[in-house]
């Protein structure tokens, strides 16, 4: 992406403050209108797989999760965390075209699904 896209990007992203609608990508998660329009435009549908596998995965006991993106050059490394800085899971990335250097996500348990989401959609 171009610097002015990912700026582009930063700006649309900032404007999500709920949602009106779930996306599902999986039959145990969801997606809101926040990170499936992260997914879209950043091509980080593989991102939103990673979270939701590593949670299905980890049959985590906490209803919400945080998955921190950091990035270096064209590799990343993600964490998934409880919310207190406890380490669930990490994964080395050896290779993305991901836009931002970084970035966290939520994860929050609704008794029946994973809602993978924007911290300013929580």
């Amino acid at each position: 992406m171009k610097h002015q896209d990912v700026q582009q990007l930063k700006a649309e992203l900032a404007q999500f403050t709920g949602t009106t609608r779930y996306y599902r990508i999986n039959n145990k998660t969801l997606l809101t209108d926040g990170t499936h329009h992260l997914a879209e435009r950043a091509g980080a549908y593989w991102l939103m797989i990673l979270f939701s596998s590593y949670l299905l995965e980890l049959d985590c006991k906490e209803w919400f999760t945080v998955l921190k993106l950091d990035a270096a050059g064209a590799t990343a490394k993600v964490s998934i965390e409880d919310g207190n800085d406890n380490v669930l899971a990490t994964q080395e990335i050896e290779f993305t075209d991901f836009p931002f250097s970084s970035i966290s996500l939520y994860g929050c348990w609704d008794g029946e699904h994973w809602v993978l989401m924007l911290p300013s959609e929580y």
